[in-house]
């Protein structure tokens, strides 16, 4: 069975019937003050914009201490946690990618233009300002439900949790969609097909698919994956190949030394090893997610590792909290990073 897609039509509505309330901003850039926004704790703020690459600048802080985060549209972190004193002011810049769905491709559509959300702890918002930024670089993401902007929460897929580690000056465009398969992605007319044409001369566009290539044959797994490298080339881009996360599947001694955890399929296929074997073949950058998230599991130990994965909550030792997607969107960070696959200027 594939991963399972995950929808809270109640939360779109609450998010809309919020959206609604709010005062419109000029697609041209304007300043908006708190008074636009509704709410306290989240602060909502909505821009009736079109979708596209905008770059917010937010003025955080106020009279009181301030413990803030920024998530947009469907619960995309934006901005991790950021202090401010009292009396002091912070200004943090990022790019946000606005898109129809909002969310998985395949998915709910969620609310129209940028929606925005002030929270955390202490949330203080003193000013805020948006413009279009059509010319921003992409980062894409091809994936799964492990990797996608998940709906409803506790589910939370790494590529949620990534747009905090980056500064304004990079779009994560997260295309990946609960449930696809390396042939499922390329022949949806939502995912491959629709992502091929926007990618642009010197975008990124990382990809990781395993989780629900449980019966594909080794043939046909490499060819997928090939294909999408050389349609990525033809339009100028730069694939990069991400082995997936690992399921938290404990051997008696300790290890994920199995099968299940590191994703050998029902055929006996080594799905992560055929990764690395393709970005050898290929001269693809690799970011090995499974030998990462692997040494973080084994390290933190049956018990502890529960906290990564929603083991408690629902049973899932595929699916991250969002601890664990936070952990996991930082060791993509730092391999994007310590391999210059971004300029060293964007990341935070």
């Amino acid at each position: 069975m594939p991963l399972a897609r995950r929808t809270a039509p109640a939360l779109l509505t609450a998010v809309a019937a919020v959206a609604a309330l709010a005062t419109p901003a000029a697609a041209e850039g304007v300043a908006h003050a708190p008074a636009g926004c509704t709410g306290s704790a989240p602060l909502i703020c909505h821009f009736d914009v079109a979708p596209g690459t905008y770059r917010v600048t937010a003025h955080i802080g106020g009279a009181a201490e301030g413990r803030t985060t920024v998530t947009a549209e469907t619960r995309r972190t934006v901005l991790g946690e950021t202090p401010t004193a009292a009396g002091r002011q912070v200004v943090r810049s990022f790019t946000v990618n606005v898109r129809e769905p909002e969310g998985e491709p395949t998915g709910a559509s969620g609310s129209p233009g940028l929606d925005l959300a002030f929270g955390g702890p202490a949330p203080l918002l003193a000013g805020l300002h948006m413009a279009p930024a059509p010319r921003t670089p992409q980062l894409f993401l091809i994936g799964d439900s492990t990797v996608c902007d998940q709906l409803g929460s506790p589910y939370t897929g790494w590529g949620q949790e990534l747009p905090q580690y980056l500064r304004a000056g990079i779009s994560v465009a997260n295309y990946a969609d609960s449930g696809e398969s390396s042939q499922t992605y390329l022949d949806q007319p939502q995912l491959f097909p629709t992502v091929r044409p926007l990618i642009r001369r010197g975008d990124t566009v990382l990809i990781q698919l395993a989780h629900n290539d449980k019966q594909t044959t080794e043939a046909d797994y490499r060819a997928n994956l090939t294909t999408m490298i050389g349609a990525i080339r033809a339009e100028g881009g730069r694939p990069v190949l991400v082995t997936p996360v690992v399921r938290r599947w404990f051997n008696a001694d300790g290890t994920l030394d199995n099968g299940t955890a590191l994703l050998v399929n029902g055929l006996g296929v080594d799905l992560p090893a055929q990764i690395r074997l393709l970005a050898a073949e290929h001269d693809v950058p690799l970011v090995d997610l499974t030998a990462l998230t692997r040494r973080r599991v084994e390290e933190l130990g049956p018990d502890a590792s529960k906290a990564l994965y929603l083991t408690d909550e629902k049973r899932d030792n595929t699916h991250t909290s969002e601890r664990g997607a936070t952990e996991y969107a930082a060791m993509v960070r730092d391999a994007l990073r310590d391999q210059h696959l971004l300029p060293g200027r964007l990341f935070r």
